[in-house]
């Protein structure tokens, strides 16, 4: 136990220090993040403000991971799935603001990325992890194997967790401390399971988000960028498909499903039927929209996620059904 909070500390600890280094350094280099003109008009103030401080979270997580636990075939994995988003990510966040083309990476681009994450993550988890193509159902309590259909659940749970927490990346701190909870959650979860190296690297990734929190608080000093969020989302699907826990995950990251969720049935409305659902989506602006303060918003959000989070656990552990 004393490993994994040594984890979270370092990670902290790591993050913390590196960000008064960073923060400056993209402040003179002039990667200040662009405000959406139809966005809230009190994020109007935000533009400017240094983005890509997905680095030096992210850096805090593998420093933090590689000095408390061995190089194993599920952290390499584990790794591996984070730092391909990473990389993805900060493309995208290069052609934005170096290059200034607002889109970043085309959307068949990233796709074509993950689909290569994902197809590693197969080749890796079956062949060397010994994980089965089958699937817990809570609540039933009941294992189906998908056979060859697991694959595609697999790329689904890469594609659905970057990008949700992605779209979640709207607001000071709310990324970060939706997934400090998320990974938290996930750290108890391996433990459980008996995936105790795991459980560091959750640990780890538990520490960075809350290191980070000192700088994008609201008013936040920084923003982590698709750099960072697509990296904490491939980092989270990581946890769920190597704890084989794909369906919890959905619990556990109820506030990144429901973020995701808004944007597609926002779409959906306005192209079917002209009319919006949602004052605007993600939905976290809806509330800012409707008179909360972002503050309210992110607090608010904090709390569902904990909830789901707990939620997620205690669907586990009525299980007695053997996962892995």
């Amino acid at each position: 136990m004393l490993d994994i909070f040594t984890a979270a500390a370092i990670a902290a600890g790591v993050v913390i220090m590196l960000g008064p280094i960073l923060i400056p350094l993209l402040h003179k280099l002039k990667f200040g993040q662009s405000i959406r003109d139809e966005g809230p008009a009190s994020h109007k103030v935000k533009s400017g403000t240094p983005t890509m401080g997905g680095i030096f979270l992210i850096a805090g997580i593998v420093i933090a991971t590689l000095l408390r636990v061995d190089l194993t075939t599920d952290i390499f994995l584990a790794l591996f799935i984070m730092a391909g988003h990473f990389f993805l990510g900060f493309a995208d966040d290069y052609i934005k603001v170096v290059k200034k083309r607002n889109l970043g990476l085309r959307a068949w681009q990233k796709l074509l990325g993950q689909i290569f994450i994902a197809a590693v993550t197969i080749y890796i988890a079956t062949n060397y992890l010994g994980i089965e193509t089958t699937i817990w159902i809570p609540l039933i309590g009941t294992i189906i194997d998908l056979g060859v259909l697991y694959y595609v659940l697999v790329l689904l749970v890469i594609v659905g967790a970057s990008n949700a927490v992605n779209l979640t990346d709207g607001l000071d701190g709310l990324a970060s401390g939706c997934m400090a909870i998320a990974a938290g959650c996930y750290c108890v979860i391996c433990l459980i399971t008996g995936h105790y190296e795991l459980a560091i690297f959750c640990a780890a990734t538990v520490g960075a988000c809350i290191g980070f929190l000192f700088f994008n608080f609201h008013p936040a000093k920084i923003f982590m960028g698709d750099t960072g969020s697509l990296a904490l989302g491939g980092a989270f699907a990581a946890m769920g498909i190597l704890t084989h826990t794909e369906l919890i995950l959905i619990v556990i990251g109820f506030v990144f499903v429901c973020e995701a969720m808004s944007v597609i049935l926002q779409v959906i409305s306005f192209q079917t039927t002209g009319k919006r659902i949602f004052r605007m989506s993600p939905i976290h602006h809806h509330f800012e929209l409707g008179g909360w303060s972002e503050v309210k918003v992110v607090l608010v959000f904090w709390t569902v996620g904990l909830i789901g989070g707990i939620l997620g656990i205690i669907l586990l552990l009525g299980s007695s059904v053997r996962i892995m």
